[in-house]
């Protein structure tokens, strides 16, 4: 499919225009506006097709005899555009207002991983930045509902792989996804860029409990998605939204997964796409550990530590680069014996109070010196964790 298309021809500013309103609708996917691309010639020139031959084209002329490029209901959709065509046209040149760029597969600026899968956007809605080409980069996708101790697993290795010049790649979602991104933002200068690919328009934030972060990452990363401006979160957009996190990537980490999960499917794509797959092993206990183990047992990488996946990035690490708990040895014998009591999994206070045998100051005085520390993390509700 992609060897008919000349990619490497940059479009006019016509041609755009034409390509940004067929990327309007929903109902069109990037490999039918390629087919109509192959079958007409040129996006005006389905334009044309589409204001004006409706009824030809239902009839099957609109491919080889016998086979439609899209259904009845798709052409009447595209008509009903056709016949918004100017209205789309002044959005189109208030982009730039909006501070969003519209990228193309035959601009130079667009992602060269994503060129190399079979459906390969063909407009991408842009805020901030785009992935640099010459820098490796890392999907980090998860559960949303994770535990405490994989969202920090998630954030350690997106600070770390940052730190050695590794692009984080995920979904701005709650749970790992933000975690991720978090952990490469706080690299600091030394993070080349954070991306998230979003299931609606770039103008929405979603969820909005991420709009602090989404907001760094308009400063300091970007924000891309394939759906128009205004386009609302809908659940049929996110396995769409997954190819784009795992093509425009190296290679794929999933820190913690359910069995059934987007983030498997997010796996799935990868290895369609030829893109290597890690994963976190967990205990065989945990349901959010079971996705990940089956992926292992599968012929994922295991990645013990962000060092697992450096090395076959083919990255030079500075530093050894190992997960672990924090050096007790510092601390007093109290301290000590309070932390012992503690885990990666959220425990109340009240728990803490019963393992240690300490009276409830004492307790709490104890756990704001930890959390001061570093060494303890509150998490809600007096609920405490072990901080890697």
């Amino acid at each position: 499919m992609t060897e008919k298309l000349n990619l490497e021809r940059p479009i006019s500013e016509t041609e755009r225009q034409y390509l940004y309103w067929l990327c309007q609708n929903l109902s069109l996917g990037a490999v039918s506006i390629r087919r109509l691309l192959e079958r007409y010639g040129s996006f005006e020139a389905v334009y044309e097709a589409a204001l004006y031959n409706i009824e030809e084209i239902e009839q099957g002329s609109g491919g080889k005899p016998g086979e439609r490029i899209l259904r009845p209901g798709q052409w009447k959709a595209l008509h009903a555009a056709a016949l918004e065509f100017p209205a789309i046209q002044e959005a189109y040149g208030k982009l730039s207002e909006r501070k969003v760029r519209f990228i193309t597969p035959f601009d130079p600026e667009y992602p060269e991983h994503l060129r190399e899968i079979y459906d390969f956007p063909m407009g991408l809605f842009v805020r901030g930045r785009l992935p640099d080409g010459r820098r490796p980069s890392v999907a980090i996708v998860g559960a949303r509902s994770c535990t405490a101790y994989g969202e920090q697993l998630a954030e350690e290795y997106a600070y770390m792989l940052a730190s050695e010049g590794v692009q984080v790649i995920s979904g701005l979602a709650l749970g790992i996804d933000g975690a991720a991104h978090r952990g490469a933002l706080r690299a600091g200068s030394a993070c080349p860029l954070t991306v998230g690919v979003l299931g609606c328009g770039v103008n929405i934030c979603y969820p909005s409990a991420n709009y602090r972060l989404y907001e760094a990452m308009l400063e300091r990363g970007g924000i891309i998605s394939e759906y128009p401006l205004d386009t609302r979160p809908e659940s049929r957009n996110f396995p769409m939204r997954n190819r784009i996190i795992s093509g425009i990537s190296d290679a794929v980490l999933v820190v913690e997964a359910r069995e059934r999960s987007g983030s498997l499917i997010t796996a799935e794509l990868a290895l369609e796409q030829g893109r290597e797959v890690f994963a976190v092993p967990g205990r065989v206990t945990d349901a959010l550990s079971s996705g990940c183990n089956a992926l292992i047992q599968q012929g994922a990488h295991m990645a013990v530590s962000p060092g697992d996946i450096l090395e076959y990035l083919g990255v030079k690490c500075q530093k050894e680069l190992i997960i672990h708990e924090k050096d007790v040895n510092g601390l007093a014998k109290r301290e000590k014996m309070l932390y012992a009591c503690l885990d990666f999994k959220p425990i109340h206070l009240d728990e803490i109070i019963k393992k240690s045998g300490l009276s409830v100051g004492e307790c709490m005085g104890i756990l704001m010196e930890l959390e001061l520390g570093g060494y303890v993390t509150r998490t809600a509700n007096q609920y405490y964790i072990k901080k890697l």
